[in-house]
């Protein structure tokens, strides 16, 4: 039942133009924060946690812009999965760093694409798999019957869904070793035993360590990626970087520093587009204050 209804849901919001989604979704988003409920303090809590220079009313500010991006993200999101890949693909206006692209197939390494929550993830995953055979790393959804609609509509552009568990991790092992393409998202809270503490916006934060480690047995070429909206309904903008060098550090702790560096780096781009209603700061390093 709940397959169904989210299913039809989506095909019926996937009749708005890319200007309507955006627009319902930051009505959405505004209703939202003015509720005040509790993504809106964990998006609070956050933002005084990683800006603690900002004043309240810029906090504010921009902890209300972020509510609006969020659910204009999830309003595109039905886009994304409905509409034809060639649609989708024809909001792309802009294109930075693509010739790392031309790097990387020139060589014989494979190449890890990090995609945090950062503007619209879902396009990341349909351009790249537009251009190449690649696999990326999925979490299996909580909603019954759901799953099968997530790899069908995300699988339709030939991207191989990889779940996170023991089998799905060494088939990203292999991939890597065969020159291949792996796209993760970089800053989800891994689970206690796929993570350590590392400094994100010098906040002690459990970072998975999954990605250093493909790194250091592969020699995969690290980039991180992502698709920043454009104002006005414009379309998008991908942008492609290095990853920070310390990431192929053999030392875990200065490769995951590294890596959310990289991903600060991304965020200082645009903030309000970032997730920060996320509770990435949920495990609390010994000795260290609960944020939440």
């Amino acid at each position: 039942m709940t397959r169904t209804f989210i299913k039809l849901a989506f095909h019926l919001l996937s009749f708005l133009s890319l200007r309507n989604a955006q627009r319902l979704g930051r009505f959405l988003g505004n209703l939202a924060w003015r509720l005040d409920g509790r993504s809106v303090d964990t998006t609070r809590k956050n933002l005084r946690a990683c800006y603690p220079d900002l004043s309240d009313q810029e906090a504010e500010t921009l902890g209300r812009k972020s509510m609006q991006e969020t659910a204009a993200t999830a309003l595109e999101l039905p886009l994304m999965w409905e509409w034809p890949i060639e649609r989708c693909l024809g909001l792309i206006r802009e294109i930075e760093g693509e010739h790392l692209l031309e790097d990387y197939q020139a060589g014989s390494r494979g190449l890890l694409l990090l995609a945090p929550h950062l503007g619209n993830w879902e396009l990341i995953g349909l351009f790249f798999a537009s251009r190449y055979k690649m696999a990326a790393l999925y979490s299996p959804p909580n909603q019954p019957g759901f799953e099968d609609y997530m790899k069908k509509v995300r699988g339709r552009s030939g991207s191989e869904l990889v779940a996170t568990d023991r089998r799905g991790i060494m088939r990203l092992f292999s991939i890597l070793r065969e020159g291949g393409v792996v796209g993760i998202l970089p800053d989800q809270a891994p689970r206690r035993e796929g993570g350590e503490f590392a400094p994100f916006f010098r906040i002690p934060t459990i970072t998975m360590t999954l990605a250093s480690k493909l790194i250091q047995k592969t020699g995969a070429k690290p980039l991180i990626t992502y698709a920043q909206r454009l104002p006005h309904a414009q379309g998008f903008k991908i942008v492609i970087r290095e990853a920070d060098q310390g990431m192929v550090s053999g030392d875990m702790t200065e490769s995951l520093t590294a890596l959310n560096r990289s991903v600060e780096q991304c965020i200082a781009d645009v903030p309000a587009q970032y997730q920060w209603e996320y509770k990435r700061f949920r495990r609390t390093a010994p000795g260290e204050k609960p944020i939440y």
